[in-house]
């Protein structure tokens, strides 16, 4: 099971590709950002990570696709180019026919680490314990990224087992 993990964004959109093995270990299978220019109009930027991410998603043809909900409490400009940059990136995934999950910030968090107020550091540690890498994945986006994917695939398995 192939599950792509996004952490929406108009200036860094962060992407991450999580195999589950057969002996259900994790595996990392790529992950990065999308980065768009802050000088360029938006209707651009959204064109940008609209065709970037069906790119990756034609490249590496994933099962399944999970995207980080928003939560904002003061910023609402920056609520707002990022509800633009998660629509574009739901409409791409929905043009791809893949089923989408949606998890909240502290959702991931307690999946990742066990407790939902762990902080970036407590998280990249996890993730790269998780995914049994060298270092801690990079940039933030990314690990973030990579976190909402693993969340997926333990939610995907615990809904599988409990209509065993």
């Amino acid at each position: 099971m192939l599950t792509l993990g996004i952490d929406p964004g108009t200036a860094s959109l962060g992407y991450g590709f999580v195999r589950e093995r057969a002996d259900s270990s994790l595996e990392t299978v790529t992950y990065g950002v999308i980065r768009t220019n802050a000088d360029t109009a938006m209707p651009e930027r959204l064109k940008q990570i609209h065709d970037e991410l069906a790119a990756l998603i034609e490249r590496y043809r994933p099962d399944r696709a999970a995207v980080e909900e928003l939560f904002f409490a003061r910023n609402v400009t920056t609520a707002i180019t990022v509800a633009q940059a998660r629509g574009v990136v739901l409409l791409a995934l929905q043009n791809a026919g893949l089923p989408i999950a949606e998890y909240k910030p502290n959702a991931v968090k307690l999946s990742i680490s066990g407790y939902g107020g762990a902080d970036k550091a407590q998280m990249q540690e996890m993730v790269r314990i998780l995914l049994a890498l060298e270092k801690r994945p990079r940039p933030d986006d990314a690990a973030d990224a990579l976190a909402v994917a693993i969340t997926d695939l333990h939610s995907y398995r615990l809904t599988l087992a409990q209509h065993l």
